[in-house]
C-alpha cells in the first residue's frame, strides 16, 4: 500500500444526471498520468483517484477507489458535467456541505460544464471568476448573479477553484490538473499518449455558432 503522505487524491462527485462518459474519462486520465509519472520516476507522488456518491442515508461516500485502504481524504474534488439540463438546487443541496467541508480542509474545487450549478451551491464562487458551457451561462447567471461569470473562458483557474465549460472541456481540466500536481513534462506525456491538445483553447471560439435558444433568438432563425 502506498504510503498516505505519496498519494494526491482527486475525487469525482456523481451526481444526479451526470455525464458517466466524462467521469470515466477523467479517471482514466488519472491513472494514465499517474503510470506515466512512476515510470518515469518511481519516487514520484502518486495519484489516488475517487468517486463520491450521496448513500441511501444522504452521506457522501466513496463508491470507487483506485488505492483502497490509504488513509486521506481528496485534496482535489471535481463536478464533471451533464448531457442533461443544470441540476436543480435541492438535488444540489445535499452536496453542497460536503463540499465545503472539503474546501475548509484545503481541497481545491473544480467544476466542468453544468457541474458549475453543483459548486456554485456551495456559495464558494460569490464574487469569484468562473466559467460554465456557453449554453448554459444564462441559467447560471440567473441563478447565481453573484458569481463573476465569463463564458467566454474555456477555463478559469483561480488557484482554490478551477472552473472549465463545455462537455470536453473535461481534458482541459484534468490535464491542467495532472500540471499542477505531477508537473508539466508529465502532463504532456499524457496529452501526447492521448491525442488531445493541452490547455489553451477559448470557448470563445465555438459559442458564436449557435443561436440562444429563446423566443426572439427562434423568430431571428425562422427569418432567415
Amino acid at each position: 500500500m502506498t504510503a498516505a503522505r505519496d498519494l494526491i487524491e482527486i475525487g469525482l462527485v456523481l451526481y444526479p444526471g451526470v455525464q458517466e462518459a466524462a467521469v470515466l474519462g477523467l479517471t482514466d486520465l488519472f491513472m494514465l498520468a499517474n503510470r506515466l509519472a512512476v515510470e518515469r520516476s518511481p519516487e514520484a507522488a502518486r495519484l489516488r483517484v475517487s468517486h463520491w456518491q450521496l448513500d441511501a442515508g444522504n452521506t457522501v461516500i466513496r463508491t470507487f477507489d483506485s488505492d483502497p485502504g490509504a488513509d486521506n481524504e481528496p485534496a482535489m474534488v471535481i463536478l464533471p458535467p451533464t448531457l442533461l439540463q443544470p441540476i436543480p438546487r435541492e438535488a444540489a443541496a445535499p452536496y453542497a456541505g460536503w463540499l465545503r467541508d472539503r474546501h475548509a480542509a484545503g481541497a481545491t474545487l473544480g467544476s466542468v460544464c453544468a457541474g458549475a450549478f453543483v459548486l456554485a451551491e456551495t456559495g464558494l464562487l460569490s464574487g469569484r471568476a468562473a466559467t460554465t458551457h456557453w449554453a448554459y451561462r444564462d441559467a447560471l447567471a440567473l441563478r447565481f448573479p453573484d458569481i463573476l461569470l465569463d463564458a467566454d473562458r474555456l477555463v478559469i483557474d483561480d488557484g482554490d477553484i478551477i472552473t472549465a465549460g463545455g462537455y470536453m472541456a473535461w481534458t482541459d481540466l484534468g490535464l491542467k490538473l495532472v500540471d499542477r500536481v505531477l508537473g508539466s513534462t508529465v502532463m504532456m506525456d499524457t496529452a501526447r499518449f492521448m491525442l488531445v491538445d493541452p490547455p489553451g483553447r477559448e470557448q470563445r471560439f465555438y459559442s458564436p455558432f449557435a443561436p440562444r435558444l429563446t423566443h426572439a433568438g427562434a423568430l431571428a432563425w425562422n427569418e432567415l
